[in-house]
């Protein structure tokens, strides 16, 4: 039989489906890594000095910086707890970092005020032009910061009040003069607000609990965060100090200190609470900055990072951190393509090709699917506990890949560096200024989510259950951003509950 064009069809969408899906199972395969890592170091602890040792007048004087920019509903929370911060008076002082245009200002100037009427000293920091967004304040901060440790804390941050206490020994230790940021664990202040809130708290649970933990101790990179955490400001000075030049002003620093031979240091033990973005735009905003600052640093230091002197595992552990983001566009192609690699197949060649694929794909889904589970059985000590948000948080994953990809190349192209913040809200029962987020259309998802589900519907018509599960997992994620706006539309309650 001659060779038609339905043939070629097939070929070209069968390859490309194929090389796809052994792209990502090779993410698939690397989160598994990750977490055979995790397992292996979680036993170790860090040495850590003693501050009991010390009298106060020798322990190390710490500047706090709070970049802020129009938080209003945030800001005086945030300047009460850096001022709670126990820590000898005479050795803390606070930088109210503000750029805002609105009445953050005041309530930033009025709480500074009160807090140095009780001898503490707060003082609030203002530029005339925001050059460099947070990266640019936090360099005039630094400038005139008296403290050799400096801690930083963004505006939905509450660190509680023995931060200092926990974190500061290990800049103390024996053989810690190259020790150069530690980092602690983002805890979720509002966790239980709607659906949305609780699928965020299980992403970012997997990325602090076994990605840092895992990295971090078996000697590979990992990266500060942008607030939780405290520097020594030798090693920022060192490494070239705060550039905004990115989005990602944080990952950038992190990489060109530990390439210059710093030392960094996760506790995941320490935990500070924060607030996780309550509406689908202001998710999307958060993530898209993410992504795209990501790539940015990616293009700005890897050819760099390849030649320099570093052994081959954190090269190549680097080169997968920095360039992860590219799962996304090969997530939305795999959407694309997978109804039509379904249906092109026809009934000869389902059985053969689900032997290759359906492997693959698993790697791709249920290695996700036991990587965020097992963080959250490590938090919460019970597998239990969290599972039945890990399929519809892996949904979420795979439904913000429209945002992601257009970040994704838009790092890749241009070096735009403009930040969008994302808005916070607060505690409830306070007044409170409402901060919108800027979202863009939701058309493309809508249409991935009537193409994914009709596949599904065809699927199940055809006796094709194979490919059921896998179609519907991707229709519910684009689903659930295209219908998830402000306010959250799709606040359904989990049908299992903690217990």
């Amino acid at each position: 039989m001659p060779f038609s064009w339905i043939d070629a069809a097939r070929l070209a969408v069968l390859g490309s489906w194929f090389g796809i899906l052994a792209v990502l199972a090779a993410y698939g395969l690397h989160r598994l890594f990750i977490l055979a890592l995790y397992w292996r170091h979680r036993g170790e602890r860090p040495p850590m000095g003693r501050l009991d040792e010390l009298p106060d007048a020798r322990l190390p004087r710490v500047t706090v910086q709070l970049p802020v920019y129009n938080e209003a509903n945030v800001v005086t929370r945030l300047v009460d707890a850096a001022a709670r911060l126990d820590w000898p008076r005479d050795r803390l002082d606070v930088q109210v970092l503000d750029d805002s245009t609105d009445e953050t200002a005041v309530l930033a100037e009025a709480a500074a005020r009160r807090w140095r009427e009780r001898g503490v000293d707060v003082r609030v920091l203002r530029r005339e032009a925001r050059t460099g967004f947070k990266a640019g304040a936090l360099a005039a901060g630094l400038r005139e910061a008296r403290g050799e440790l400096v801690a930083i804390f963004d505006a939905d941050f509450i660190p509680p009040p023995d931060f200092l206490r926990r974190v500061v020994p290990a800049f103390l230790a024996p053989g810690a003069e190259r020790l150069g940021m530690v980092q602690a664990r983002w805890a979720h202040d509002n966790e239980e607000a709607n659906l949305l809130t609780r699928l965020e708290a299980v992403l970012l649970d997997g990325h602090f609990v076994l990605e840092h933990t895992a990295r971090n101790r078996s000697g590979r990179f990992f990266n500060f965060n942008g607030t939780a955490g405290v520097w020594r400001r030798a090693c920022i000075e060192e490494a070239g100090g705060w550039q905004h030049d990115t989005l990602t002003e944080d990952l950038d620093l992190s990489y060109r200190a530990q390439m210059a031979g710093w030392r960094f240091l996760f506790l995941p033990e320490v935990a500070v609470p924060a607030e996780l973005p309550t509406d689908m735009d202001a998710f999307l905003v958060q993530q898209h900055r993410w992504a795209k600052g990501t790539m940015q640093t990616a293009r700005k230091l890897l050819p760099r990072l390849l030649r320099a002197d570093l052994p081959a595992r954190v090269k190549a552990e680097a080169l997968v951190h920095l360039t992860g983001n590219l799962a996304y566009p090969l997530a939305l192609a795999l959407a694309a393509l997978m109804p039509l690699s379904v249906a092109l197949r026809g009934p000869r060649f389902l059985a053969a090709g689900l032997l290759v694929d359906l492997p693959a794909f698993l790697l791709a889904t249920a290695s996700v699917a036991l990587y965020y589970a097992a963080a959250e059985r490590e938090l919460t000590g019970s597998w239990r506990a969290k599972l039945a948000r890990v399929p519809l948080a892996m949904a979420l994953g795979i439904g913000i890949s429209v945002n992601q990809s257009r970040a994704v190349l838009e790092g890749l192209r241009d070096r735009d560096a403009t930040f969008v913040r994302t808005p916070k809200a607060g505690r409830a029962g306070q007044t409170r200024r409402r901060y919108a987020a800027r979202g863009r259309g939701r058309r493309a998802e809508l249409l991935l989510a009537a193409w994914l589900a009709g596949g599904c519907a065809w699927a199940a018509g055809a006796g094709h259950w194979g490919s059921v599960p896998f179609l519907a997992l991707f229709a519910a994620g684009f689903a659930l951003v295209a219908f998830g706006r402000p306010p959250v539309a799709l606040r359904w309650r989990l049908a299992r509950q903690e217990r």
